[in-house]
């Protein structure tokens, strides 16, 4: 009897195990990473998403900001996570392909290391000067820059962060030489400029309309290779007299490397549609950001071009991190 009765037990007990391996993705919380402070673009656009995403999926979804090293903290917490759909992040152009050329310490593979789920959003940086610097044009910057050689700072959001990479290759372009200051996400970096202590930054649209509409700080130019609708009247950093100069930073939703393809698959098609929603595409557009929502396949060629493009910029323009 005493046997018969362990017998059901293990019946019962592989039956509950069959049972809990079937249940359907998601059956618990999902943790969205950012690599960033909160209240910057990427933390923004995450809550947006994971917001509409908890209502498609059934489950929490929760955004966790683990800032540092302009996002390549969360990327390797990302990549030691279980490959299981639990733990996504919110990539970008910085950590992703920009960081692996920039950095000695960078301890993953942006291809083989991470999944690309969906591109959510891309966006344009501004330009912005604190109004103690009497430049009101970008030209005028960099003859201020090359009358004090060493003197002009600018902040960022980490150092690889394209807010960074953005200032370097101004310097670069222009044959100036500036100093980088690295704070831990977009929204330090901008109270440093409007206290005073850098003198410009990089800035996304989210954190610089209202402090260039406000008076507050003075907006020059845009990095992307076209002007913005959100700020039609303000110039590119191309057509100010760097042609080239075409910065247009992105924020996508990646996965550990070995997540199945059923999961990805499963998250791209609810982004995919969370995208093409109009009440989310207004919100993006609110705070300065273009919608994507592409497929696993697209995203993935967008990351190879720009790590192609990136890492050759980095080696030509001999670009180093401090």
């Amino acid at each position: 009897m005493q046997n018969l009765f362990s017998k059901a037990l293990l019946v019962v007990g592989l039956a509950f195990c069959v049972g809990a391996a079937a249940q359907p993705y998601p059956n618990k919380p999902i943790k969205i990473l950012v690599g960033f402070a909160p209240g910057g673009n990427t933390d923004v656009v995450t809550r947006i998403l994971a917001a509409r995403m908890q209502d498609l999926l059934g489950q929490p979804v929760i955004v966790d900001n683990k800032p540092g090293a302009g996002g390549v903290v969360a990327t390797e917490i990302l990549v030691k996570s279980a490959p299981d759909g639990y733990t996504l992040l919110t990539s970008s152009l910085g950590p992703h392909t920009v960081s692996p050329f920039l950095l000695k310490t960078v301890t993953y593979d942006p291809v083989n290391d991470l999944a690309p789920v969906s591109n959510v959003s891309v966006n344009a940086l501004m330009l912005l000067v604190n109004p103690s610097i009497p430049a009101k044009s970008v030209p005028e910057l960099i003859a201020y820059a090359k009358a004090n050689p060493g003197k002009l700072n600018f902040s960022s959001s980490g150092v690889g962060s394209t807010t960074h990479l953005s200032g370097e290759v101004l310097a670069s372009m222009a044959g100036i030489k500036l100093v980088h200051v690295a704070y831990k996400g977009g929204p330090p970096a901008l109270a440093a400029l409007l206290a005073g202590d850098v003198q410009f930054m990089f800035s996304n649209l989210s954190d610089s309309l209202p402090q260039s509409k406000g008076g507050k700080l003075r907006a020059l130019a845009v990095t992307t290779s076209r002007r913005v609708p959100q700020a039609p009247d303000i110039p590119t950093v191309a057509e100010s007299g760097l042609a080239g100069f075409d910065v247009a930073p992105w924020n996508g939703i990646v996965a550990p490397g070995k997540t199945p393809t059923e999961i990805v698959a499963r998250l791209s098609d609810t982004i995919q549609r969370i995208v093409r929603e109009k009440a989310f595409r207004d919100k993006m557009f609110e705070i300065g950001s273009d919608p994507i929502g592409d497929t696993p396949e697209q995203f993935r060629a967008t990351i190879n071009n720009d790590i192609q493009r990136w890492g050759k910029i980095v080696k030509e323009a001999g670009i180093k991190a401090e």
